[in-house]
């Protein structure tokens, strides 16, 4: 039963990732379409396959570069397939750059007299449209590999916000916020980020005591579900002041450490992630059209795509904050290994085996004779 669990879990963890991928395909899917019903009637001929490769050109960059340690800690070195998978994480940046310059010849190559400036107009929104997609799927891809809590909390926090940015606008809205967006009210702002800063603080309570959403992943495998949680994700009881009435039964709360953290992410979430959403309302406006996928039923909401305009710079800063105040900044056994195993043969792995059995060998003959 615990193994079926496992599996379970594990089909849901990759089940995220996939919607990551293809909510990021729709996006793209939209935005190119966006382009050109803007400019329906110059259309060129093969222009749209070229966007296309131009993103699955940097889909293949980005994810490479995240999956590689992982591809290279899952397979075996006595197979055919750590063999392929060594040559392409070795020549994946050569392979991706070769495509990159096809697509580049691709584009001089279909130029038309009388129609430059606009060819190089798609050009260069195609390029926006990769950064914008990418920067925002690439960072929440690389969150759920430092652990399921880091995607699932940040993504919690910015729905909780629209959701509650919209009901306290709607019952208790009276002063505008902003002319992009005439409905966004003060009091919705103010009530939305009260209220995620302090869902921020009790959901990380709840996702840290699940070790399937706090262990990172370091290779494909269903490994990960088991680790060791972490000093962050250990609760530490906290005693409750003297005000609190004697009759209360708890004396002390449980806190974990990482609470602490997800107030920063809560603030963030409330003040700075939804000007990704007015930067989206502004983007709409200017073509004068709205991209929906997935409409929910809730009245005043719309897609998916709407939920996502806040993740693109939520994602981002989820994932600095954690390498820059969480991550540990020391270099670990775990990390050498892993540069070892991507980055050598293992011809040059059983080198260094070698060479490291002579050195501690040699610093223990050392020791014996100096104590001699």
């Amino acid at each position: 039963m615990i193994g079926g669990f496992v599996f379970i879990i594990y089909l849901g963890h990759l089940y995220i990732w996939a919607m990551v991928v293809v909510i990021q395909i729709f996006m793209a899917k939209e935005l190119f379409n966006l382009l050109r019903r803007a400019h329906e009637e110059r259309r060129l001929p093969g222009f749209r396959l070229l966007n296309w490769h131009f993103f699955f050109t940097a889909m293949l960059f980005v994810y490479s570069r995240i999956l590689n340690q992982r591809l290279a800690n899952t397979v075996t070195s006595e197979n055919f397939l750590y063999q392929l998978v060594s040559r392409f994480i070795k020549y994946h940046m050569v392979t991706c750059y070769f495509l990159y310059i096809a697509g580049f010849m691709w584009f001089i190559l279909t130029l038309k007299k009388k129609m430059y400036k606009y060819q190089f107009s798609q050009y260069a929104w195609t390029h926006m449209i990769l950064i914008v997609v990418f920067t925002q799927s690439s960072f929440t891809v690389a969150n759920i590999f430092e652990g399921i809590f880091w995607f699932l909390l940040p993504g919690s926090l910015i729905i909780i916000n629209d959701i509650a940015a919209y009901f306290f606008g709607f019952f208790f809205g009276r002063t505008p916020l902003i002319k992009l967006s005439p409905k966004k009210t003060w009091e919705g702002f103010i009530g939305a980020s009260v209220t995620t800063i302090i869902s921020a603080f009790v959901l990380a309570n709840f996702y840290g005591r699940y070790q399937w959403l706090t262990c990172p992943r370091k290779d494909l495998s269903t490994g990960w579900l088991h680790c060791d949680p972490g000093p962050l994700f250990k609760p530490e009881y906290c005693p409750l002041p003297e005000w609190v009435p004697q009759w209360f039964p708890w004396k002390e709360i449980p806190i974990l450490p990482v609470q602490w953290h997800a107030l920063w992410l809560g603030l963030f979430a409330s003040i700075i992630a939804p000007f990704g959403g007015f930067l989206a309302s502004g983007f709409k406006r200017a073509f004068k059209i709205k991209v929906q996928i997935l409409v929910i039923s809730i009245p005043g909401h719309g897609g998916i795509t709407d939920r996502m305009d806040c993740q693109m710079v939520m994602a981002v800063f989820a994932y600095i904050y954690h390498q820059s105040f969480v991550a540990p900044q020391s270099i670990s056994i775990e990390m050498l290994m892993d540069q070892i195993l991507m980055n050598l043969t293992f011809e040059e792995q059983l080198d260094l085996y070698m060479k490291l059995g002579q050195m501690i060998q040699g610093r223990q003959f050392g020791e014996a004779y100096l104590n001699d």
